[in-house]
């Protein structure tokens, strides 16, 4: 049994982790501990005391008594908010206090651009402008190109966990440019565990999506790898073992 930890901000789109945890389909347990939210606003100053790292170290114990085996902070823009140094600061404070791997949705999206092999993406992101280009920022430091940056202005966490499957396709596509190889969708609180394949079909290329992004890092912090197509082209990059 691979365990994974995550420290997730409040309560919105949080329930797409025990539909990951079903389609993954073997071995992985997925642990998640809610963590004290603060003020729900996409805002920086918000969001920098969102990822503050008392706030991430009280549910590190719990994670641990759990046994996981590494523990990824499931927030967006509470850690690319720091920028590339301080998000990198964020991640090895984390790791100390749980004293296990650890990482942050915001490098799992750039591990997992680069697992992909794109260069180039587009963002629909739910936050403000403002939020939104610290996110496309973030990826320039890791040597990835974004093409355009689509803002929904949205300022709650809470608002963006009512968003329909409509709505979500309507970001993505709103987001999509031909010369895009990938379209991230950035925001945690966004309910898109059940729609990738969708998406994916939409836009005819890959479409990573922050809560599908935060498993698979924590699968790649544990070393394994997990082949499951409903998660998207992401989850396909393992072959299929014939047992």
């Amino acid at each position: 049994m691979t365990a994974l930890g995550f420290l997730y901000p409040g309560h919105s789109g949080e329930d797409d982790y025990p539909r990951i945890e079903q389609l993954l389909g073997s071995d992985i347990r997925v642990d998640l501990v809610h963590t004290d939210i603060g003020e729900d606003a996409h805002r920086v100053d918000a969001l920098r005391e969102m990822g503050a790292p008392s706030r991430l170290a009280a549910g590190v114990e719990e994670l641990r008594l759990a046994g996981a085996d590494a523990v990824v902070w499931a927030c967006t823009s509470g850690s690319f908010v720091h920028g590339w140094e301080g998000a990198q600061e964020q991640v090895r404070a984390l790791a100390q206090a749980a004293g296990m791997p650890a990482s942050s949705t915001s490098f799992a999206f750039v591990h997992a651009v680069r697992e992909i092999g794109a260069r180039r993406v587009a963002i629909g992101a739910t936050y403000p402008d403002d939020v939104a280009r610290l996110f496309a920022d973030f990826l320039s430091a890791a040597g990835v190109e974004t093409v355009d940056v689509v803002s929904s202005g949205v300022i709650t966490a809470a608002e963006v966990g009512t968003w329909t499957e409509a709505e979500v396709l309507a970001l993505a596509r709103a987001a999509d440019r031909p010369e895009a190889e990938a379209v991230l969708l950035p925001d945690t609180a966004l309910h898109t565990a059940a729609h990738i394949p969708a998406l994916e079909k939409e836009l005819g290329k890959p479409v990573l999506t922050a809560n599908q992004v935060t498993v698979w890092e924590g699968l790649r912090l544990a070393d394994r790898r997990v082949n499951a197509p409903e998660l998207g082209a992401l989850f396909t990059r393992e072959p299929v073992v014939q047992v």
